[in-house]
């Protein structure tokens, strides 16, 4: 019976495909595309503190109730401090749809629970779970300068904002970006890594980026535990940049159903899938490239809906692409027009909302806005 519905399926597919071809649309055959319905941009508020950070990187849209932490509110992690220095922002904010902002979080890297090579300057890497923890990538400098960037870690706070271990070691050199997986008491993290060779190579490419899986066990109220940290992709392009810190392997999106992790591979303007993400005992390369060119434009922050559908914000031109299972670049719209050229790294973390929008921060106005009908 499994054999018989398999066919069946894959004959639909195989004919679906045809007829897509045939017709050389993609409306005609993505009608689950969110991308085309929305037409408005709303800025909903500021996203900098009190204390004066900028640069809003990560985001993460929390899912359930506890602690300071309320369901459909979004955190938000500043990458820069108050002087605008890159590697050195310490604040995560909470914000409500309606625009209202606290703060969640400020980390000070003398108090920090555990070891955190270099200190504090959080990035695009931010997860909230279900279970209340609230995870946090630090890719630190002292100055703001690549050439003072320092290995960093992941942070871990509870739900009242308080950090209470750090998690550390060799295979987590600048964490950039990361994507979460949770189930029945356990966790697994994917995180991308940049900083492998990259401040040695003093800004030539090297091809040494890395995405880990960190496999973590929820013990009931007890801190997260780690379990195993596993290379699961290697070999992505990542060079230092005077205006972006460091430019590598940013956005990571895990596809539940298939257990398909999607990189966004910055630097070869691409997105790539590396299969078999939360069993994989190895390195699967860069994976194999899904999508590429057309309207990418060096992919930076990258989700997947639950759908199917993938979302990559480009730091080349404020343009957001959405690209179906497939590899297809479904639909693509603007949504920073500043700056010379426009929208130039001002775009890094999303969260997709079907009752609302999409999501976004944006770096050059210190804001998150959301993309609506």
């Amino acid at each position: 019976m499994r054999v018989t519905q398999f066919a069946i399926r894959l004959a639909y597919a195989l004919l679906t495909m045809a007829a897509v071809l045939a017709s050389g649309t993609a409306a005609a055959w993505n009608d689950s595309a969110v991308l085309p319905p929305l037409k408005s941009i709303r800025v909903l508020g500021t996203t900098v503190p009190g204390n004066g950070d900028v640069n809003p990187y990560g985001m993460a849209q929390v899912r359930r109730s506890t602690g300071n932490l309320v369901a459909g509110h979004i955190l938000i992690s500043n990458f820069n401090n108050s002087q605008n220095q890159q590697g050195t922002g310490t604040t995560i904010v909470e914000m409500a749809p309606n625009g209202a902002l606290t703060l969640f979080a400020t980390l000070d890297a003398a108090t920090l629970p555990g070891p955190c090579p270099g200190g504090v300057g959080l990035t695009t890497a931010l997860v909230v779970l279900d279970s209340g923890w609230v995870i946090v990538g630090s890719l630190p400098t002292s100055d703001g300068t690549s050439a003072t960037a320092q290995a960093g870690c992941l942070i871990v706070l509870d739900a009242s904002g308080n950090a209470v271990e750090t998690l550390y070691g060799s295979l987590i050199n600048g964490p950039w970006d990361m994507t979460a997986f949770e189930y029945g008491g356990h966790a697994k993290l994917f995180v991308t890594n940049v900083l492998n060779g990259t401040v040695a190579a003093n800004g030539a490419v090297v091809n040494e980026g890395t995405v880990t899986r960190l496999d973590l066990a929820l013990p009931g109220h007890a801190m997260p535990a780690l379990e195993a940290i596993t290379v699961i992709g290697s070999g992505f392009a990542e060079r230092t940049d005077p205006a972006a810190l460091v430019i590598g392997p940013t956005g990571v999106a895990l596809e539940r159903d298939s257990a398909r992790l999607y990189v966004a591979d910055t630097l070869n303007n691409r997105v790539t899938a590396i299969d078999d993400a939360l069993e994989r005992t190895g390195p699967a390369g860069t994976g194999r490239t899904l999508s590429a060119g057309g309207t990418l434009n060096a992919p930076l922050g990258l989700i997947v809906t639950e759908n199917g559908e993938l979302l990559t914000v480009n730091g080349g031109d404020g343009n957001v692409t959405e690209i179906d299972p497939h590899g297809r670049q479904v639909a693509h719209t603007q949504l920073d027009a500043s700056g010379s050229p426009p929208g130039a790294g001002a775009l890094f973390g999303l969260v997709f909302d079907a009752g609302h929008g999409l999501y976004y921060v944006d770096d050059a106005t210190n804001t998150l806005n959301l993309l609506h009908r």
